[in-house]
């Protein structure tokens, strides 16, 4: 396994299938790893899918550092004063066309829109990951009165490659469309990804590309890779993962992102 020459001044790391087990927990191992990066001066920037609705057992282990990118890019969360820093969502007009393409794409999709005080859905859509009796419910065009940071196309019966084939066909250029799980497809507005707000970080930080060591594990974490200098998939990452990033990491079960990182910094 190559390791980097220099040791990287910041940590970025995806967290489901990444740094989180499999069974939802971090290992004590990988939270020591964490904190003792953070004694030393090293930021680790999380970098997720997740809303912050989910992100709240996790913001204890960010550190001194305070900062987490959530929403595939679209909220830059200031962890340590508990406050939103930056939302670049997609709004109603240029939205509801999008939701409009993919419904005529594909008639049977659902439809979720995900905003910085939590999840919208439309009428049919079936919410599988237990979101809450707090989820409003009704037409979109009614729900999307605020930024959208994640616009959510759901089918559970459909082919996972011919439903991504579709949706991002009739997208196109109008937005960003990526995936993290099957049936599932997760649309942010134009220019936003996990890589474009990671880099405004940094730049913030004084940190470039090159002196960045980041991890991941699905087609969303693409970008991120491509961008930092010292890119890792984990052994269970998507295969696109594995070709792209060149380098491979244990798997999250195995504390992989905790193996590499320590053998780095010599902890």
């Amino acid at each position: 396994m190559t390791q980097p020459m220099t040791r990287p001044r910041l940590v970025a790391t995806d967290l489901d299938g990444t740094l989180v087990r499999s069974d939802g927990t971090v290992s004590p191992r990988t939270a020591g790893v964490l904190a003792a990066l953070d004694a030393s001066g090293v930021p680790v920037v999380f970098v997720t899918a997740r809303p912050l609705r989910w992100m709240e057992q996790i913001w204890p282990m960010v550190g001194a550092h305070g900062l987490a990118v959530v929403s595939n890019g679209a909220v830059l969360y200031d962890v340590t004063h508990r406050e939103v820093r930056e939302v670049r969502g997609l709004g109603a007009r240029e939205g509801l066309a999008v939701v409009e393409a993919i419904a005529a794409a594909v008639p049977s999709a659902t439809f979720a829109i995900e905003c910085v005080d939590g999840l919208r859905v439309d009428e049919r859509f079936v919410d599988v990951d237990g979101a809450g009796e707090q989820t409003a419910r009704g037409p979109l065009a009614e729900l999307w009165t605020a930024p959208v940071v994640k616009l959510l196309v759901r089918e559970l019966d459909a082919d996972p490659a011919e439903l991504r084939r579709l949706v991002v066909d009739a997208v196109g250029q109008a937005a960003v469309p990526t995936w993290s799980v099957d049936h599932l497809v997760e649309i942010s507005a134009p220019g936003v990804t996990k890589a474009a707000t990671l880099s405004r970080v940094a730049a913030e930080l004084g940190v470039s590309a090159r002196d960045v060591v980041a991890f991941g594990d699905m087609p969303n974490d693409l970008p991120m890779l491509a961008w930092a200098g010292t890119p890792y998939a984990v052994a269970n990452a998507h295969p696109d993962v594995l070709r792209a990033a060149g380098r491979v990491a244990p798997s999250n079960d195995e504390d992989g992102v905790a193996q590499i990182l320590e053998g780095i910094y010599g902890l």
